[in-house]
């Protein structure tokens, strides 16, 4: 008789395909679908403000449109973020996804990666939008554009995805999608609300408060301790509520 084989070795879920199940989820829900196209829509309807308003030579540079494009995408791209988690729990998926991958850690991340890969898609989708418009505004309204600034490109593109990982952090420690919603919206202004109007304040905000931190970053305009406070600001903000955040995820429990 021939010997036993050898039981082939288990391998786990790989991380890349982990990643791609998370991206489909992340825009085959009608959720995450017209949130894409809310962000889509609310992109083009300021572009196209920008494009209308004004003289031809006001305001109609480059990062002029770019600056408009951050506007609808500063608020909705976390909400893609906190959807990108809470959806386990509003969509009950929780025991199919916990059970195919039991290590939760790597559910997480690869959530965390999803997130980050999609906005930055959709902050690129921007980008193209807004030289397009430039383009037509120079060729429609004779307008005379200056183009290319690389610090606002790059302010912009880190500054989306901080407020990405933001998002995502608030999904995890809340794993409740109106519950995580609000405390991103209220939470952050609440602080740069008393960090205006409470004197003793006033020094820790300008370390502490993440939207006050974030703006030398988007305007293209940050240097010297601005990036130091670029760190504190996201280690309250961001990293710290995104350990806390993936330590709940690993032990709560999914019903």
């Amino acid at each position: 008789m021939p010997s036993r084989l050898a039981p082939p070795e288990a391998g786990g879920v790989p991380f890349g395909r982990l990643v791609a199940v998370e991206l489909r989820k992340l825009v085959d829900t009608r959720a995450g679908r017209w949130l894409l196209i809310g962000i889509g829509a609310l992109t083009a309807l300021v572009v196209g403000i920008v494009f209308f308003a004004g003289s031809a030579t006001d305001g109609k540079d480059f990062a002029d449109f770019v600056s408009a494009t951050v506007i609808p995408q500063n608020i909705l791209l976390p909400i893609l973020g906190i959807l990108a988690v809470t959806s386990e729990w509003s969509q009950r998926t929780g025991l199919v996804t916990f059970t195919l991958e039991p290590h939760r850690a790597r559910a997480g991340w690869s959530k965390l990666v999803a997130a980050v890969i999609l906005g930055l898609a959709v902050v690129v989708a921007a980008l193209v939008l807004a030289a397009v418009a430039t383009a037509l505004c120079q060729v429609v309204r004779g307008s005379d554009p200056s183009w290319v600034e690389w610090k606002p490109l790059t302010g912009v593109l880190l500054g989306q995805v901080f407020v990405v990982l933001q998002g995502v952090a608030f999904g995890m420690i809340l794993r409740n999608t109106p519950a995580a919603v609000v405390a991103y919206l209220v939470l952050p202004t609440l602080w740069s609300v008393l960090g205006e109007s409470v004197s003793w304040l006033k020094d820790a905000a300008t370390w502490l408060d993440i939207n006050q931190a974030l703006q030398p970053m988007f305007d293209g305009t940050i240097h010297g301790d601005q990036w130091a406070k670029v760190g504190v600001a996201g280690l309250v903000w961001v990293v710290v509520p995104l350990l806390v955040g993936m330590w709940l995820l690993r032990r709560s429990e999914v019903k």
